[in-house]
This record gives C-alpha cells, structure tokens and sequence, in this order.
C-alpha cells in the first residue's frame, strides 16, 4: 500500500500493480480497495486501487467531504500524480457513480466504465436498507461469529461457502479492544444520510456522458438498489452495453461469479 498526498493534507491509500490498460477499480460506500481481491485474478494491465478518504488506510475529513464530487476530484489526483491520462474504469455501488461522474466532468480520460450492481437509478428500498447499518460496529465480536452473522443476514445471497464470508468478515471489519470495528469512519452515516434525506437529481445525463465507451454493467439478480427495468433502459441508450446477471446474489456480486467474469473479460477485451 502506498500514500499521496493531497494539496488539502488527506493522505489516500492507494495500490498499483501491473503493466498496460490502466484499470481504476473503485469501491463500494464503507468499503476499501480489498473490494476487488476476488476479481484480481481475472483483470490484466495496470491496475490501480483506491481507499476513498474516510476509508481504510486514508485519512478521515469529516462527514461534508465524504461526497461523490470529492471523491471523482481524488480519483483524477490519484491519475493525475500517477501520470496516467487515460483509464478505464471498474467501480462497485459508489465507485459506479463516481465513474459516471467522471465521464461528465472528465470525458476525455475515460477508456470504458464497468458498473457493478449500480446504474443511474438507485432504488429506496435499497439506500434505506444501508441507512440501516452504516456507520455502525459489528455486534459479533470476532471474525468467525461476524462470518457467521453476515451468512444469516445477507439477503439474497445463496450458495455463498461459509469460508467466504469469513473473508468478508476480515475484509470489513478489524480488531478492536471491546471486539470489532468499522473500517472507515463513522461520520459516513452522516454524509449518507443527508444524501438521502436530499432531492434526488437525475443520473442519466450521466450515463449518457459515456455515449461511446466501452460500458458494461454486473447487477445481482437480486439486487435491492439496481432494477430490471434501469437495467433495461441503459442497454437501451448505450449500444453494445455488456450485460450480466449473477444469480444467487444481491447487492453486491463478489466479481469472481461465471457471470461476472464473463462480463469482465468482454469489458476488458472490449477496450482500446
């Protein structure tokens, strides 16, 4: 893991590995780059990671900067210090949108963008759900009764081995004195919920920004946040949009399904 530093003094936690397309892949809301360990074996070129602020090893700035906005601005820093013109995109619930997002504000550094599980509507039912839990410590108080809790709980999942979802555990969560914590900061629960209790803007323009790209999107068939019908439309505007569906899960598919490989290697083979 590597650091740089913003002109603002947040340091972001970062991973580059490999040599060729450049692949950010961008994580989900409370999530970290360890998002993509399961679709590592499965993606070439360069790929580049990312600990939004607030999140794993980066620097916590309070809940007004945790914001989509700031979080496209680090990702083009990260490119920008890099060296790295232009790159494509995986990005997972949050880091979709920040992709979108970038191919509005930055369309000329965009090769492609492959949403996994999100798109330009986002369900309540779903963001309810994640209001529900964020910012908030696990009850289990070590990784193997927090594997276990997560198994239970995780609706829409099937066929899921016990052994990963104690690799969920020990991705989401780490030692803490009086069991397990959260890890990224709490104040997130305050960003997200202000979101949600905000009007909420038309995405589309959005997506429609990546006329042209390489796009593809994952969605579980499951999926609470992502619909059918969203699904529909954006095969719809987007031609050749490469779509996959992940049976046995919900929000959001791991990326070494059948399915989501299938869709990864189109995408990949599908760029410059």
């Amino acid at each position: 893991m590597k650091h740089l530093t913003l002109p603002d003094g947040t340091r972001l936690a970062y991973a580059d590995q490999g040599q060729g397309t450049p692949l950010l892949c961008l994580a989900g809301l409370t999530r970290t780059m360890a998002d993509f360990t399961y679709a590592k074996p499965y993606l070439g070129g360069r790929i580049i990671r990312m600990d939004y602020r607030g999140r794993g090893g980066s620097s916590w700035t309070g809940s007004a900067t945790y914001t989509v906005l700031q979080e496209a601005q680090d990702a083009l820093a990260l490119m920008d210090h890099l060296g790295i013109k232009r790159f494509a995109i995986l990005g997972t619930s949050r880091g979709g949108l920040i992709g979108m997002l970038l191919a509005h504000l930055a369309p000329d550094r965009l090769l492609g963008l492959c949403l996994n599980d999100i798109g330009p509507v986002i369900e309540r039912a779903g963001l309810e759900r994640i209001s529900g839990y964020i910012g908030r410590n696990p009850v289990a108080r070590s990784f193997a009764d927090y594997g276990e809790v997560l198994a239970k709980t995780a609706a829409g999942f099937a066929n899921v081995a016990p052994a990963r979802w104690l690799e969920e555990a020990q991705k989401h969560a780490k030692p803490a004195a009086d069991g397990l914590q959260i890890t990224y900061d709490p104040a997130l629960r305050d960003s997200f919920n202000a979101s949600l209790a905000a009007p909420s803007g038309d995405a589309w323009p959005l997506f429609d920004a990546c006329k042209g790209l390489p796009m593809a999107v994952i969605r579980g068939a499951n999926s609470d946040l992502l619909s059918p019908a969203t699904v529909a439309e954006m095969a719809r505007r987007h031609t050749g949009l490469i779509v996959a569906q992940v049976a046995d899960r919900a929000h959001v598919p791991f990326l070494d399904e059948p399915e989501s490989i299938a869709a990864l290697t189109a995408f990949q083979q599908a760029m410059p």
